[in-house]
């Protein structure tokens, strides 16, 4: 599964941001490998930034993104492509990562949603 966390960091020991449209990065995690890209986040300083990043990361082919907060409009667009936000994420890249992929396995055990 490839996931976006949106970091404060370009590493997987980098904070999850709290601020899903203004934080500097975007790692886009395989994780089964944990080999991921750098994306730096262009709008972190545009007005709308949260429409913005939600557009962007929209189109980096991510099956979810995990965030500490993100607001309506972008949780929206993230929806609507199809895309499973996992927010009020605390902690490194790698242990969200791993926390997410746990649940992730257990809820496609228990095909529960």
């Amino acid at each position: 599964m490839k996931v976006g966390v949106i970091s404060e960091g370009d590493t997987l020991e980098s904070y999850v941001a709290e601020d899903f449209g203004h934080a500097p990065y975007f790692l886009i995690v395989d994780t089964d490998t944990l080999d991921y890209r750098v994306v730096a986040n262009e709008y972190a300083d545009s007005e709308g930034a949260g429409m913005k990043v939600a557009s962007a990361v929209s189109q980096l082919g991510v099956d979810a993104v995990i965030t500490g907060g993100i607001g309506s409009h972008g949780l929206d667009i993230l929806t609507k492509a199809g895309i499973h936000v996992a927010y009020d994420e605390e902690g490194t890249a790698e242990e969200c990562i791993t926390d997410f992929k746990r649940r992730h396995e257990l809820k496609k055990k228990f095909g529960s949603d």
